[in-house]
């Protein structure tokens, strides 16, 4: 008789313990604390492997990933090569960048030379060395380890990542780029980048959070990025925050981003994910304080057997708050997309402004796109709405392109792509925006010409 698999919990506990060994001397004892506790909260959890009953994962299988004895890193860095920079989709001459290699941060990759000297921007272990309470004060403050045991892996093995700590009536002019790659060297590793934004009053600034790979497509050794993200913005400050993934269709990506809003701050998410083979991103925003708004948009293109899951839940439990929500989803062959969303009105929350919707273009009939936007409103002077669709390209556009000489491959990339332009126009920084453009571009050119139609 075959054994069942078993998940790999005890390896985590077994690599914390040399972790916090190796890795975890200098740490200021309520660091030292907040790991424990969340490497606690980790062996009481477990993989969610169990979907029956588990609304939060019913229509995700994170079985791949339990039975996987993921672990760090450990051979020594090697650089990466000229020609693998060229072929990065993303431009890396940014003056402002952090480049992280397989976790570490990479100096000689990384600039802030148009970040003014009074703007901190730093590895986050440069950050907990030297912090003067700020970096106590918001670091897992709000992130909940007690449900989320992805989160609770991330927050005991965070090492090196970003703060970003943007004072009181400042702006920054020029984005600040974050870069985490991977070169999948070894066998079965994992990375737990962390990143915490902490902006001040008044402040202004972007920020672009990029997952990718050196290495082609398809790796030899797969590996996992287990990633988390919190945002606090002050009040009528402005923060817009961009993610994109380009990870191998044979590696593993789970985020966890966490914003929230003060007194008219304003919010403006976008998420973009285009590889990995399996994908969840949880996004999370409290709208705490009177006149915070979010814009929160993202698109996802899949094919082959791609899967990815977004949970997005705004907690609006202020009045007088507003919230923008559009995702959208293109799929290919075999691919699964997941989207529940839900925007949470709390009682004597009044003048709540919310709209949802999910939307999901099928370029094949064995693609499936499982969509589920949900309110759960406990006032009543209110507006909301939600939405979701789900189709394929309309053969009547196509026969009128077609009829006008625009061959059928040309015809389809060309509606497949007016279906997400306003996704991509919602970028406010042109050179990223470009990439993207380009990046979608190219997809649908791949997509269009190795795949007959059905």
């Amino acid at each position: 008789m075959t054994q069942p698999l078993r998940t790999q919990e005890p390896v985590y506990l077994e690599s914390f313990e040399a972790f916090q060994r190796d890795s975890c001397s200098r740490d200021p004892s309520w660091l030292r604390s907040l790991r424990h506790e969340a490497i606690s909260q980790f062996k009481d959890l477990g993989f969610p492997t169990q979907r029956r009953g588990n609304e939060e994962w019913k229509y995700t299988d994170i079985r791949p990933i339990a039975h996987i004895p993921f672990r760090l890193p450990t051979n020594p860095l090697s650089k990466p090569s000229k020609t693998s920079l060229l072929r990065f989709p993303f431009d890396m001459t940014q003056r402002n960048r952090l480049v992280f290699l397989d976790g570490h941060l990479e100096e000689e990759l990384s600039s802030l030379l148009a970040v003014p000297y009074d703007k901190y921007a730093v590895n986050l272990t440069e950050a907990i060395a030297s912090s003067d309470g700020t970096l106590e004060k918001h670091l897992a403050h709000d992130v909940n380890l007690k449900t989320n045991p992805f989160v609770s892996l991330n927050t005991a093995f965070m090492n090196e990542g970003a703060f970003i700590n943007i004072p009181d009536e400042s702006t920054v002019e020029e984005p600040i780029y974050l870069f985490f790659l991977n070169t999948a060297k070894e066998e079965n590793t994992i990375v737990y980048p962390r990143v915490l934004v902490v902006a001040g009053e008044k402040s202004k600034a972007t920020i672009i959070e990029i997952h990718s790979s050196l290495s082609n497509n398809s790796t030899k050794h797969q590996y996992f990025t287990n990633s988390v993200t919190e945002i606090a913005l002050g009040k009528d400050s402005q923060l817009s925050y961009y993610k994109a993934q380009t990870q191998p269709h044979d590696s593993f990506h789970i985020t966890h981003t966490q914003a929230i809003l003060g007194q008219n701050s304003n919010f403006t998410s976008l998420n973009f994910d285009f590889g990995g083979g399996l994908v969840r991103n949880n996004l999370n925003i409290l709208m705490n304080a009177t006149g915070a708004r979010c814009t929160l948009n993202g698109l996802y293109m899949l094919t082959g057997s791609q899967h990815i899951d977004n949970q997005v839940i705004v907690d609006h439990t202020q009045g007088h708050t507003t919230t923008r929500e559009l995702y959208k989803g293109v799929l290919d062959g075999q691919a699964r997309s997941v989207f529940h969303g839900s925007i949470i009105v709390r009682e004597g929350a009044v003048k709540v402004d919310a709209d949802q919707s999910d939307k999901n273009l099928l370029l094949s009939d064995h693609a499936e796109a499982d969509t589920k936007p949900a309110f759960w409103i406990y006032c009543d002077d209110v507006r909301c709405s939600h939405g979701a669709a789900c189709g394929k390209l309309d053969e009547n556009a196509l026969f009128y392109l077609s009829s006008r000489g625009i061959s059928d491959q040309a015809a389809r990339a060309l509606m497949t792509h007016g279906f997400v332009t306003d996704i991509i126009e919602s970028i406010g920084h042109t050179p990223f925006r470009s990439n993207i453009d380009v990046l979608v571009r190219n997809i649908l050119d791949q997509w269009l010409s190795n795949t007959p139609r059905t």
